[in-house]
């Protein structure tokens, strides 16, 4: 059902080849065996942006490989419809981690997608399931130490997308722009056997302009939040994970950016007590790497 209405959405041979029976076939990346994996209560995602040249989708591979959760949250711009709409790109990781996040869904994983403003064409599905994904305008969740938390994408708070949409576009076309630069970067710290660095991550956060957007945005979400009376608010949109309280008519409201996939490569987790952390994946590989390594050394040579 998916793949025929993304067929018909971008309506070429190339969508055609790339979303028929997807999810009936083999990933091009063998899934790694679920057990081992490390189990959370919740997990949240945004901003994945498949069909882009941007979406880090081999570390996403990697992410959803190695953790599992009861349940876990899609917020929003998983698929970037502006951008497939300019030039179709889909490469067989993209649909491998389509085929992942399906799989998680028939494993019984409840999944919860929330589309933002770059796949806003399922917003008109909203109230339907797809293969076991509930597609929501917003949601609310309650963690297990009793904390009610409101999520939703947050383009809805974005001044620039509310006012001026083609001044939006405009800034997606810069911000692709980047990220090309941003891929060719990483390439070669690849080649040097550097891990993963961001580009356009680190020009954000020393833009002066860029920091007080960031900050006013979260300002006017965690508002919006105290006004529907909830504890919280996760949300996605600006790629940029935060964790942050604020004082709203004297209660303390929790705001939480689960980032992206695209910069930061980043996962917001509850653990099973209701304790919530942000996770960097490039760090986590790097552990992981790290202790494997160290493991592999203190291994004794047979004589």
């Amino acid at each position: 059902m998916f793949g025929n209405y993304i067929e018909g959405e971008f309506g070429n041979k190339a969508a055609v080849s790339a979303f028929r029976d997807f999810d009936k076939r083999e990933p091009t990346i063998p899934e790694r065996s679920p057990e081992g994996r490390r189990k959370y209560r919740t997990i949240w995602i945004s901003d994945i942006h498949l069909g882009t040249r941007g979406c880090n989708a081999e570390l996403l591979i990697d992410f959803l490989d190695h953790v599992d959760s009861d349940t876990m949250y899609l917020v929003g711009d998983i698929i970037d419809g502006w951008r497939l709409k300019k030039k179709f790109y889909w490469p067989d990781a993209h649909n491998d981690v389509l085929w992942r996040v399906l799989k998680r869904a028939k494993r019984g994983t409840r999944i919860v997608y929330i589309p933002g403003n770059h796949d806003e064409m399922f917003r008109q599905f909203t109230g339907l399931n797809f293969g076991g994904i509930e597609i929501r305008r917003a949601a609310f969740h309650d963690t297990a130490d009793g904390r009610r938390l409101m999520v939703l994408h947050g383009d809805e708070f974005d001044a620039v997308m509310l006012s001026h949409r083609w001044l939006a576009f405009v800034g997606d076309a810069l911000y692709t722009f980047m990220m090309g630069l941003n891929n060719w970067v990483n390439a070669a710290r690849r080649k040097l056997g550097l891990p993963y660095w961001s580009l356009s991550k680190m020009a954000k956060h020393k833009v002066k302009n860029a920091v007080e957007f960031i900050g006013k945005y979260e300002e006017v979400v965690a508002r919006a939040a105290a006004e529907r009376g909830v504890d919280g608010v996760v949300c996605g949109h600006i790629h940029t994970a935060e964790h942050r309280l604020f004082e709203q008519h004297g209660n303390r409201i929790e705001y939480w950016n689960d980032g992206d996939w695209v910069e930061g490569c980043n996962a917001l987790v509850e653990h099973a007590d209701g304790t919530m952390e942000i996770l960097h994946w490039p760090d986590e590989i790097a552990r992981r790497e790290a202790r494997d390594q160290q493991a592999g050394q203190s291994v004794p040579v047979a004589a």
